[in-house]
């Protein structure tokens, strides 16, 4: 089971030898198993690497992230439908019916409102919590009444407790932008392996995303993320995010959180581990008719 995430953010020649990915910097040489990464991030510009290495990513299903100048994860090298019944799988996701999708949606923001609860009544915001744990409750089929996005301005007006909104250029956006972005990878990296098409969403239906299918998985998982950011950051001076601050967010992906299985508890995992749940399970409902995935969520307190 792949356990591991790289992320590359001093200059480095990157190759493939023996099985193992290694890293060439002026300090020494390291190798790493190909076997144990999950996650690559190549986070500087003074990075080179080889085609067999990636050609050896694509074949272990190895999500290589690409970041922008502002470094912020822009691109990411997925494996090319390694799943054997990866036409099985498209053909059942392309044939869901309406109707089914909708009551997926209404499950996944369910969840994510429930999880935004959770969040603020661990930060003490016990009103705004009970008021988005009702908004879970009266979450319809679809979600028509875009309780999510009531849920929205409660919950992030309560998390930073001042003028705040996330088009901001501030550190918390910032760190929010880039955990967001590497959850979002991880799960392309899981739909593609188990051949879904991640441009085929259950709500998100950009045609200019080539992912859609996980922004729609990833919307129960956002609130871990901002848990993860407030307890790590609790008064953070306005800053950029350093390599430090980075290889963090990144190493939510190990972290371990509550698995929910039919609304309740049922032990726990790495939200990577756990991502790979709410993916086949979302292969697994699509033929049994049953609309409650695998999500993540948080102890009962």
């Amino acid at each position: 089971m792949t356990w591991r995430s790289v992320v590359i953010s001093t200059p480095a020649r990157l190759k493939h030898k023996h099985r193992a990915l290694v890293v060439q910097q002026d300090s020494g040489d390291i190798s790493v198993p190909l076997e144990d990464i999950a996650v690559l991030v190549i986070d500087c510009p003074q990075v080179t690497l080889t085609s067999q290495l990636l050609a050896a990513c694509a074949s272990q299903q190895i999500a290589v992230i690409t970041v922008d100048e502002t470094h912020t994860p822009n691109g990411v090298l997925l494996p090319y439908l390694p799943h054997s019944r990866a036409l099985q799988i498209m053909r059942k996701q392309l044939n869901m019916s309406l109707p089914q999708q909708k009551r997926l949606w209404q499950g996944i923001i369910q969840q994510k409102l429930a999880n935004q609860a959770t969040v603020l009544a661990q930060i003490g915001h016990a009103p705004q919590a009970r008021h988005l744990q009702q908004l879970a409750c009266n979450v319809r089929s679809g979600d028509p009444d875009n309780l999510e996005g009531q849920g929205a301005q409660v919950y992030f007006r309560s998390l930073f407790e001042s003028p705040f909104h996330r088009a901001q250029s501030r550190f918390f956006n910032a760190a929010l932008n880039y955990g967001y972005s590497v959850i979002r990878s991880a799960l392309a990296r899981s739909l593609v392996g188990y051949g879904f098409l991640p441009a085929f969403g259950l709500h998100h239906r950009n045609e200019q995303n080539a992912f859609n299918l996980a922004d729609d998985l990833i919307e129960p998982y956002r609130p871990l993320l901002d848990l993860h950011v407030l307890q790590h950051y609790p008064t953070e001076p306005e800053r950029e995010l350093e390599p430090m601050d980075k290889a963090g967010l990144v190493r939510i992906l190990h972290k371990d959180v509550v698995r929910i299985e039919n609304r309740s508890p049922a032990g726990s995992s790495t939200l990577l581990a756990l991502i790979d749940a709410t993916v086949m399970s979302l292969g697994q409902r699509m033929g049994d008719g049953d609309t409650h995935l695998v999500l993540p969520g948080f102890a009962e307190s």
